[in-house]
């Protein structure tokens, strides 16, 4: 079992899912999948990195074509529960790294909503995004999610008082860009990490949105809020969330992509 599996297996994913803090960055990414779904007749969907189904079960129930395909499989087993058959969804068991049995330019828009907070390579991560762009039709569109670095020096290095623990592992670089192994299981990027990935695909960069904002900041206010507040914040956070000024800050973005068409 590698250290993916451990963490996920032994993680209650679908709380922090169903948490009011965690329905901030949820409801922001179904916003803009389906603000680009809208103008696609009949679009066929890929979701690298499925997860436990939060987003290929609700966009295959709403009548989407969807392939699912997830690396670990208890995620796969739980998503799999989801499903009563009716729906028009694929799953496979497989890896970002490796996803040859996809055929090229199939897909209108295709998620990659996890597999870049676990990938520590450039080229593993120009890899997994190669494979993305390969498969989505030209002209169609790439979610690429990443973890970012600031919000993760604030809270677990300062707020979980781990400076020194952090420091004796070599973990920080002299200008504060986190250091990240398998063991660590997340790999953190500034805004520039995330551009310069993106200079080597043949992609136009759409938007890049805070997907979450100040929610982990403040997920114990955020879940305590009344549903009045709460539709308030998620205003605030909307009308904030494409900001340059704060899209660092927040613990996740997502990277909006179109493929280019063929020259």
């Amino acid at each position: 079992m590698n250290f993916i599996e451990e963490y996920y297996n032994s993680r209650d994913e679908e709380a922090r899912l169903l948490s009011q803090h965690g329905q901030v960055e949820y409801l922001t990414t179904m916003k803009y999948i389906e603000e680009y779904l809208s103008s696609v007749p009949d679009p066929v969907i890929c979701e690298i990195g499925a997860g436990t189904g939060r987003y290929s079960v609700t966009l295959a129930k709403r009548g989407y074509r969807v392939t699912a395909i997830e690396l670990v499989k208890h995620n796969l087993e739980i998503l799999s529960s989801k499903l009563d058959g009716s729906e028009k969804i694929e799953t496979f068991l497989a890896n970002a790294l490796d996803l040859d049995f996809l055929a090229d330019s199939k897909f209108d828009l295709t998620l990659v909503l996890g597999p870049l907070y676990h990938l520590y390579t450039r080229r593993d991560k120009l890899k997994a995004l190669k494979n993305a762009v390969r498969v989505t039709k030209p002209g169609g569109y790439i979610f690429v999610a990443y973890c970012m670095n600031e919000p993760t020096v604030i809270q677990y290095v300062f707020m979980k008082n781990t400076l020194r623990e952090i420091e004796e592992a070599s973990l920080l670089t002299p200008d504060w860009h986190c250091v990240s192994e398998p063991k660590e299981v997340f790999e953190l990027v500034r805004t520039e990490d995330i551009a310069s990935l993106d200079k080597e695909l043949p992609v136009e960069r759409i938007k890049l949105v805070a997907s979450d904002g100040a929610a982990h900041y403040l997920k114990e206010f955020i879940d305590g809020m009344d549903r009045e507040t709460f539709a308030k914040w998620m205003d605030f956070h909307f009308a904030t969330c494409e900001r340059n000024d704060l899209v660092g800050a927040s613990n996740h973005t997502i990277d909006i992509l179109r493929k280019n068409f063929a020259d």
